[in-house]
């Protein structure tokens, strides 16, 4: 249940809860009023009056006796002994039996006395005193008979039968007028909470959410107007990032070409300067030529691959793999390709499982690995790490290098060209787009031995369902 329904029934539940307690207070009264029309609610008033009277003057009658006693001016009507315990009547045993120290009750054939009873080490004291007026027992019997009297009176049976019938009729014209209300609410609610639901879709990047708007109220129209800004919003989308592709596609496009002139220079100018000596008989300038031409060739060669590699889709294949097993693999590869690096490894106790491409997650790992190496250098360290990290798998990459240039982080992740001799600077865009289809990601982190430090964080393997839906959506 929404909010606009809950409003709309705690509305319901204002509006007529308020009357119909003010109705049913008008007909009580009414109610009460004839009823009290009939004699035998001033039998029953007098009945309880004459029980308070009897209460009051027993009450009375016990406090004045306590009094006389404590005070010295009531003595002792009888006082049982323990030695004659045997002929003790039994109000008496009883009292002596019981924990109480002291004892009133009512005694006489009309019950017009008091008798005290107080105990006196193992004997007991019984003091007396009539009640003044009428006596108890009188008192006693004309309640009884009050109270007889009224209990056969139809007043009682009358009252219970009408407030009974009153609050039956009320109740059921109530849960008839709630029911309507609530189905009312529901269907007044049910489009709004679809309205709600395709903006919580769209404002979660899903620009295919579409409602059915049915009717020609407002909520439709609101429905309607949804589905077309929604519609306008994805044709926008699809423009930006086509212009968005084309632009990223020509900035690449301009530093290829820049490159690729780069490389051309050199080779024009060593043509022209061996065309020129053509007479020569210079073979040590021929060989340096030729060794100058075969180098910016390789060049051009590794750059267009990369490019290439950067520009491809690989089909992504998931499956389950133990991350210390791969990262270990990648590292023996790296000592021996460069023995002159020192690595270690702080691997997890247990296995730890990703749901990932296992290919995508080799390159991964040789890209951030090459490049550690490569900083480092001569005598360098490199650092591998794998942690569990909030249900994600997590990996780390440390080198010892000089770490990242101001100009390398500004555009860290992002295509560029050549930030070393050796390769193009697509190694971490390459890396970067890996993680990512594979629904994890790469983080620059703080190092830990100088230099820089990349986190790979990746989906465990009892996580993939929801990753897979999450990257769906």
């Amino acid at each position: 249940m929404n909010r606009i329904r809950t409003r709309l029934l705690l509305f319901f539940l204002a509006a007529t809860l308020v009357p119909l307690a003010v109705t049913l207070t008008l007909t009580w009264r009414l109610l009460e009023h004839s009823i009290s029309l009939n004699p035998s609610l001033d039998l029953d008033a007098t009945s309880r009056a004459l029980e308070q009277t009897g209460r009051a003057l027993y009450q009375t009658t016990c406090e004045a006796l306590k009094a006389e006693v404590d005070s010295g001016r009531r003595h002792p009507a009888q006082i049982f002994r323990s030695a004659d315990r045997a002929n003790w009547p039994d109000e008496a045993l009883e009292f002596a039996e019981s924990p109480d120290r002291t004892l009133f009750h009512l005694a006489g054939e009309s019950r017009n006395r008091v008798e005290y009873y107080v105990r006196d080490g193992d004997n007991v004291r019984l003091y007396s005193r009539p009640i003044e007026g009428p006596g108890m027992k009188a008192v006693t019997d004309q309640y009884l008979r009050a109270r007889a009297r009224v209990e056969r009176s139809s007043v009682a049976s009358l009252r219970r039968g009408y407030t009974l019938t009153l609050i039956v009729l009320a109740a059921a014209v109530w849960i008839v007028a709630f029911t309507a209300v609530f189905y009312i609410a529901r269907r007044v609610s049910r489009p709004l909470e679809q309205l709600t639901s395709g903006l919580q879709r769209l404002a979660g990047g899903d620009l295919n959410a579409r409602l059915e708007a049915r009717g020609t109220d407002e909520v439709a129209d609101a429905m309607r107007a949804f589905n077309h800004t929604a519609e306008q919003l994805r044709d926008g989308q699809d423009k930006l990032i086509h212009v968005t592709r084309l632009a990223s596609w020509q900035s690449l496009a301009r530093k290829m070409a820049h490159e690729v002139k780069n490389s051309l220079t050199p080779i024009r100018l060593t043509v022209e300067e061996i065309v020129a000596r053509r007479s020569s008989r210079d073979e040590a300038f021929f060989e340096q030529a030729a060794q100058i031409v075969v180098e910016e060739v390789s060049t051009l060669e590794r750059r267009v691959r990369a490019f290439t590699e950067f520009a491809s889709e690989p089909p992504v294949q998931l499956d389950d793999v133990d991350v210390n097993v791969i990262l270990e693999e990648r590292l023996a590869l790296l000592r021996a390709a460069h023995p002159e690096v020192s690595c270690d490894a702080q691997f997890t106790a247990e296995p730890l499982t990703a749901h990932v491409d296992p290919d995508l997650l080799k390159g991964v790992f040789t890209n951030l690995l090459d490049n550690a190496a490569h900083a480092a250098g001569k005598g360098g360290r490199i650092r591998g790490k794998t942690f569990a990290l909030n249900n994600r798998v997590g990996i780390e990459i440390h080198d010892s290098g000089p770490g990242l240039s101001t100009q390398a982080l500004e555009s860290l992740f992002e295509p560029t060209i050549s930030f070393k001799k050796a390769g193009m600077g697509l190694g971490l865009s390459i890396a970067k787009r890996s993680a990512l289809l594979v629904g994890g990601d790469i983080l620059l982190v703080d190092g830990e031995l100088g230099g820089a430090a990349f986190r790979i964080l990746l989906p465990k393997a009892e996580e993939h369902a929801h990753t897979a839906s999450a990257r769906g959506g």
